[in-house]
């Protein structure tokens, strides 16, 4: 029913989305603010953007392909006063990058007019989406943001917050939603708290995002995670709060938010994101065996940890790598030729850096390999004596189903090789990881993290784990 799609060649990690919602006792430029406020997730999405608001009694909705910037700007050149709004970025992991999919969702139905935006994987979409189907349910796109809908419309319950109640006890796996109901705005996260969502507040407004830099954007006040299984409702600025009537009987954070995800200057699950991954490098250098003349980092997903390297190991950090910040993550060309050349393009030796020294390149994971191959190759170009790559997290060996794109278990590198043969493979003189102890002790509660795509244990039933996907 539900198709999974990543373009061809990526090989690094990609997360589902960013959400932010707006809530006013008085009148602003709501899409203009929930502009700012995308543009500071772009880092979590940039296939396509939405915003949903309320103008007039009614939802107006703007939905396309492309970043923030290319996607939005038409909201920056006149006001348009609203009280309430939802936006989203996204990255396909459930469903294809078509405007189909792109969010905010918005219907028409008998509970009234709902828009909804989503971050995360509904781990038992295609059961759901069977059981609707033979019921009659209509599917417009591919993305399981879309179940919800159909799930309300059809519930029977007396009003829309008991009807949502009860669609949420049938969902399973990870889910951050934003919701508006007419007037009001509803945020929900899931009783695992997989994926990161705060609150707060900033003259009059309600603020709600994915991460904290987002609000910071606006200089927030009274900042706080909505916690796990708690679902918030918002009209103007009264906000109340219930535990919805289902647990998980223990959290299940998503620690690729820290690794890799969430932007250096977020906190998000009670840590500092670029303090926990200097712990990360600092931990990789209290294991190493080898000395360096050198350490650099892999830009941007390797500065932090690089920095706790360096200052536990003792080794200079050095800018020896240099990243084209005006080209997407997702850059793929269709030949080997072109594609080696848009690595070119994205990455810069800084050749007075590295030319005869010993280099230890510091990254947050290693995928399939491809670009880490390519990185090598070109720190042996700039004249690198040795190259000796340390990877901020275990290896990786088991798909995720709970937001991030992880490919299948035959595609990851580490289930086919060891560290001995990855740096065979990809022409490194060294490779190792960071094992899954050292990374549990650089959180305070490493028992309320998910570790499935390390160890293949997952904190819940995943009843729709494909055998395979296409890349």
């Amino acid at each position: 029913m539900f198709s999974i799609h990543v373009e061809g060649g990526a090989d690094s990690l990609r997360h589902h989305c960013g959400i932010v919602g707006i809530s006013s006792d008085h009148e602003v430029n709501v899409p203009e603010l929930l502009f700012y406020g995308l543009f500071s997730l772009q880092h979590r999405g940039q296939e396509s953007a939405g915003i949903a608001y309320r103008r007039h009694g009614r939802t107006v909705s703007y939905r396309d392909v492309g970043m923030v910037a290319h996607a939005l700007s038409r909201y920056l050149e006149e006001s348009h006063p609203s009280r309430a709004g939802i936006g989203h970025v996204r990255y396909s992991t459930h469903g294809t990058n078509v405007l189909e999919n792109a969010q905010p969702m918005v219907v028409s139905c008998n509970k009234g007019e709902i828009a909804l935006a989503h971050n995360g994987n509904i781990s038992n979409s295609d059961a759901l989406a069977a059981v609707l189907t033979a019921e009659g349910s209509i599917f417009q796109g591919t993305s399981d943001t879309e179940l919800l809908l159909h799930m309300l419309a059809r519930s029977q319950a007396p009003d829309f917050d008991s009807a949502l109640r009860e669609c949420l006890g049938r969902l399973e796996g990870a889910y951050s939603f934003l919701m508006m109901h007419g007037d009001s705005l509803y945020a929900i996260r899931d009783p695992f708290g997989f994926r990161p969502l705060v609150i707060g507040k900033k003259d009059g407004i309600v603020l709600v995002a994915s991460e904290t830099c987002a609000l910071s954007m606006f200089q927030a006040e009274e900042v706080r995670e909505i916690a796990p299984g708690e679902l918030v409702k918002i009209e103007g600025t009264r906000v109340t709060s219930e535990k919805l009537p289902f647990t998980a009987g223990r959290r299940a954070h998503c620690i690729f938010e820290l690794i890799y995800f969430a932007r250096p200057d977020s906190e998000i699950f009670g840590y500092s994101v670029h303090m926990t991954r200097k712990r990360m490098g600092e931990a990789i250098a209290r294991s190493e065996t080898v000395r360096s003349d050198i350490v650099t980092a892999v830009p941007d997903s390797g500065n932090s940890a690089s920095l706790g390297y360096a200052a536990a190991s003792g080794v200079p950090l050095e800018h020896g790598l240099t990243r084209n910040h005006y080209m997407g993550r997702t850059f793929i060309q269709p030949t080997p030729a072109m594609r080696e050349f848009g690595v070119r393009m994205k990455l810069h030796i800084v050749r007075q850096a590295i030319e005869g020294r010993r280099v230890t390149v510091i990254d947050d994971s290693l995928v399939r390999g491809p670009t880490s191959s390519k990185v090598v190759r070109l720190l042996k170009e700039a004249g690198a004596r040795e190259i000796h790559l340390r990877l901020s997290s275990p290896p990786l060996r088991f798909p995720c189903f709970f937001g991030i794109d992880i490919p299948t278990r035959e595609e990851l590198i580490s289930n086919r090789m060891g560290p001995e043969e990855i740096a065979r493979h990809i022409g490194a003189d060294s490779v190792r990881f960071l094992s899954m102890e050292s990374l549990r002790s650089c959180v305070s509660n490493p028992d309320d993290f998910c570790y499935g795509c390390f160890s293949g244990e997952y904190p819940c039933p995943v009843r729709d784990a494909p055998v395979s996907r296409k890349y």
